[in-house]
């Protein structure tokens, strides 16, 4: 079982793929939307928590199977909402643009295509001693705070800085490369493990 300093550092790690899409969405809204911001950094907080248990719960009987595909699925979230920042970029500022950060789709897909890899967090922690629930709570608690503070945290800086890249870059398409990015990350992490 890992102790609390392993347990922040992977807490820490986790988190950092919810902290660069909340940046980019903290850029997209350019002010601060309280509800918004905590709707979502409570999503990723807890997926990054719950995909852990999923993992660790389907270990037993599933674990080949999860760790077959799971990189594909979040590879291809991350794909498609990456083309639509992509493609949202390029649209004339009147056109209404459909990646809204305040959308609860976009919330969901977000928060699940980030916290996919979590799930190998899970199967680990079945694998390195951690047989029961009860001794899941604590380091689960720990990674989807760390999830929920650094989404925050991602949604400050982005609204902070972001009105003053804005008019020199479209942050759509910079949000939609750092996707495209974590997502080939997930996907090549996984297969190198596999060759």
């Amino acid at each position: 079982m890992m102790n609390l300093v392993d347990i922040l550092l992977l807490s820490v790690a986790l988190a950092m793929d919810c902290f660069t899409v909340s940046i980019v969405s903290g850029v997209i809204l350019r002010k601060r939307m309280w509800r918004v911001m905590l709707q979502t950094a409570l999503f990723f907080g807890l997926f990054q928590a719950l995909m852990p248990l999923l993992g660790w719960l389907a270990t037993s009987s599933f674990r080949q199977y999860i760790e077959a595909f799971d990189h594909w699925i979040a590879f291809g979230l991350l794909l498609y909402l990456g083309i639509g920042m992509i493609r949202e970029a390029w649209k004339p500022d009147e056109t209404p643009h459909t990646f809204r950060p305040e959308s609860l789709r976009t919330q969901l897909v977000q928060s699940v295509a980030t916290s996919i890899d979590a799930l190998a967090v899970g199967i680990s922690m079945a694998v390195t001693g951690y047989q029961t629930v009860s001794q899941l709570v604590m380091p689960l608690v720990v990674i989807g705070a760390g999830s929920f503070l650094f989404s925050v945290w991602g949604f400050l800086l982005g609204i902070r800085f972001g009105n003053g890249i804005r008019h020199r870059l479209k942050p759509e398409l910079l949000g939609g490369i750092i996707l495209l990015f974590i997502g080939f990350k997930i996907l090549l992490s996984h297969l190198s493990v596999y060759y």
